[in-house]
């Protein structure tokens, strides 16, 4: 199977996603998460090894679905860190031949787009049923998932002890994970060599198939399942709520969930608080669509999942600071991340590209 939603010529870098801050600042309210447990901070210092810019090293791992976010993943589907820290081991991080840092430009900004609280149920009720409807691969044994999008993110950016708000390049991002979430690569420019890196280890990675096609797809079950491990693991900082809408976005942006999960998946996001439309909304690409969204009140920041107006496929996914950040950092209308999924298949080999033979 492959869907793959329809790519026109790369638009302006329409959104962004905010680097991390280094060590020596302390991190903005909400965003903590991704730097909590000790694990994911050996992991990104694993990655600032050989990089002469450790900013956009960290930025790119909020966009790697192997290797972040692990508190916001159901615990009992997915063996996340086991899977992360065998993957660094077997690869050393990187795999040789080094890795280039990505051009940047100016902040990225974009208008905000209206929310409208009264929307979503509706909405969310339709893209459901569109997903369900759409055909889903019949799997096998040794068959890989494979996802390839187009990411940026937005960070501060240090030189010379003067600190700019800077954007990456839109890159690509490819990435291949073996069913049972044992095996797997990716290649990313600017994270990883050319030849890109290994994923695999001992315990399966999240967001594998397997482990997908073993969740509840009834959606008042999943969403307890998706409250019960994050309430357990999340930063304070970081609303419940929010911390849930996060988990079910990087499951329908970053994996590959079969159909019926992913038709329930829409369902359980209709179920919290919080939850919106907005009217208008660009992916990676410069594709407009229609969003749901969520906005995090104790950052600033809406999280946007971006769909076709007639379609309703799912096109990507943004995050944009619609208040300024408390320090006046990050302004009204800087788009924070960005992502664009051009492709997903599943194939018969490890590093295979769709429609090709191993």
């Amino acid at each position: 199977m492959n869907a793959s939603p329809s790519q026109p010529h790369p638009a302006e870098w329409t959104e962004t996603q905010r680097l991390l801050p280094s060590v020596e600042r302390d991190l903005p309210a909400g965003r903590h998460q991704f730097h909590k447990e000790q694990m994911m901070a050996q992991i990104h210092e694993d990655l600032r090894t050989d990089r002469t810019n450790a900013r956009p090293a960290l930025a790119a791992r909020r966009r790697n679905p192997f290797l972040r976010r692990a508190i916001l993943v159901p615990a009992g589907a997915f063996a996340l860190a086991g899977a992360v820290v065998a993957g660094f081991a077997l690869s050393g991080g990187n795999s040789e031949g080094g890795t280039a840092a990505l051009a940047t430009g100016p902040a990225l900004t974009t208008r905000i787009g209206v929310a409208d609280p009264k929307g979503a149920p509706q909405l969310l009720d339709r893209i459901s049923l569109a997903a369900a409807d759409t055909s889903e691969p019949a799997v096998h044994d040794g068959q890989f998932t494979y996802i390839a999008s187009k990411v940026a993110s937005t960070y501060p950016k240090t030189v010379d002890g003067k600190t700019t708000i800077v954007s990456q390049e839109l890159h690509d991002r490819r990435v291949w994970m073996s069913l049972d979430g044992k095996d797997g690569w990716l290649i990313e420019a600017g994270e990883t060599s050319d030849e890109g890196m290994t994923l695999a280890g001992p315990n399966p990675v999240a967001g594998a198939y397997n482990a997908l096609a073993e969740l509840p797809t009834d959606p008042d079950a999943l969403l307890r399942r998706i409250y019960q491990e994050s309430d357990s693991n999340r930063d304070p900082e970081v609303p419940r709520d929010q911390a849930a809408f996060v988990a079910i976005g990087d499951l329908l942006n970053e994996s590959y969930p079969p159909a019926d999960l992913n038709a329930a998946l829409y369902k359980a996001a209709a179920k919290i608080p919080g939850v919106v439309t907005v009217d208008d909304a660009v992916d990676a690409v410069g594709r407009h669509g229609i969003a749901v969204a969520r906005q995090n009140d104790t950052d600033g920041q809406r999280t946007e999942w971006i769909f076709d107006r007639k379609t309703l496929e799912l096109l990507g996914e943004r995050t944009v600071q619609v208040k300024a950040d408390k320090d006046g950092e990050f302004k009204a209308g800087t788009v924070m991340s960005t992502s664009a999924i051009t492709q997903r298949a599943v194939v018969d080999g490890n590093k295979e590209a769709p429609g090709k033979a191993s």
